[in-house]
């Protein structure tokens, strides 16, 4: 992933979370990325985070769609696809293991979102 960093998390939040996915798939919005209980102490996150289902700030992988722990970059088979990089600043930590689907994120984050963020970037072979 690109290095993404960030400002602005409201006082009161005590983890992070952060999905990308991109909306132009021909199936469908395909995830590339799911991260959560990202520490709210954390304002960057580095381009090249490993593949583990725990990385070393303790934040924890979901599962992509590529079926794997990890950000997996853009391939897009024909034309120009949108990607949306967006955060989110809980209330709390999520009380799920490493691997859940976007899906499961966003339903443990329901009433718990106390401010979002969006950066998206476009791109094509």
């Amino acid at each position: 992933p690109p290095t993404l960093t960030w400002s602005g998390v409201p006082d009161g939040t005590k983890s992070l979370a952060l999905i990308c996915d991109d909306p132009d798939a021909p199936m469908g919005t395909w995830v590339h990325w799911v991260l959560f209980n990202i520490p709210a102490s954390i304002k960057e996150l580095p381009a090249k985070i490993p593949p583990e289902k725990i990385i070393e700030n303790g934040a924890k992988h979901g599962m992509n769609d590529f079926r794997k722990f990890g950000y997996g970059g853009p391939c897009p088979p024909g034309g120009t696809h949108r990607y949306y990089f967006k955060l989110y600043a809980l209330d709390t930590e999520i009380n799920l293991e490493a691997g859940i689907t976007k899906a499961q994120l966003l339903k443990a984050m329901e009433g718990h979102i106390l401010a979002e963020g969006q950066l998206m970037g476009r791109y094509s072979r």
